[in-house]
């Protein structure tokens, strides 16, 4: 007797994780929402936060004045703005900041054709899992996939904007005092790979900054989509 319900009581755990199996495929789920509907409301989600935080910091001051991501000085040009600053030379100093993150501005102009094409790419499985992840689970997601295009975008868009907007004569007339300054160890940053990862840092800074807001805030939910899915991790 006691084999006959041992083996009843595999043959019952078999069926259940067979249909288990079969519940996980299933194309609909018993929310009253879609598979499809789910990645579309994350990819929606996506493109509100590309469009509305990323864009901005394609305008002018989108970096400088903005100050979650305005780029500051490096570690090692750190000693170079105090010594300016010292010696009255302030207002050259502002100018060597304020040429760093205009070069940042000129380059978020790249970012959205690779952000549409990894959005495009989000499947329902990717979608679940970033629905069900931390707040910042959906720029993760986008960090993952675009950020080596991304940098390889932005680093000769910065390298070429430090000409445009007169960075690279800026920093170098900045270097090349405080280097004249006795006592003080010569300087040569790498300006274009410090900006460039500043640059993306901010850019899904910005994304996170939204799909914050979409997480917590049904405000700010604009779309019934939005408010359909959003309503799965209430």
């Amino acid at each position: 007797m006691r084999k006959l319900l041992a083996f009843v009581l595999i043959l019952n755990l078999s069926a259940c994780a067979e249909l288990q199996e079969v519940v996980n495929q299933l194309p609909e789920n018993t929310t009253g929402i879609s598979n499809a509907e789910i990645a579309s409301g994350l990819r929606e989600a996506l493109d509100q936060g590309i469009d509305k935080q990323v864009s901005k910091l394609s305008l002018k001051d989108g970096y400088f004045k903005n100050e979650l991501v305005k780029i500051l000085l490096p570690e090692e040009l750190q000693k170079v703005d105090k010594a300016l600053r010292d010696i009255g030379l302030g207002n050259l100093a502002d100018e060597g900041l304020k040429v760093l993150n205009r070069a940042a501005e000129d380059a978020v102009g790249e970012a959205t054709p690779i952000f549409v094409d990894a959005v495009k790419g989000i499947t329902f499985n990717d979608a679940k899992n970033i629905l069900l992840g931390d707040n910042r689970a959906a720029t993760t997601y986008l960090e993952n996939r675009t950020q080596t295009s991304l940098y390889n975008k932005f680093h000769p868009v910065i390298n070429e904007s430090f000409s445009k907007v007169g960075a690279d004569a800026i920093w170098e007339n900045l270097i090349n005092k405080y280097n004249a300054i006795p006592f003080t160890a010569d300087v040569n940053p790498d300006l274009t790979d410090y900006v460039t990862g500043e640059a993306l840092k901010g850019v899904y800074k910005m994304i996170a900054v939204e799909e914050q807001e979409i997480r917590t805030k049904i405000s700010s939910r604009s779309t019934d989509l939005l408010r359909k899915v959003f309503a799965l991790q209430d």
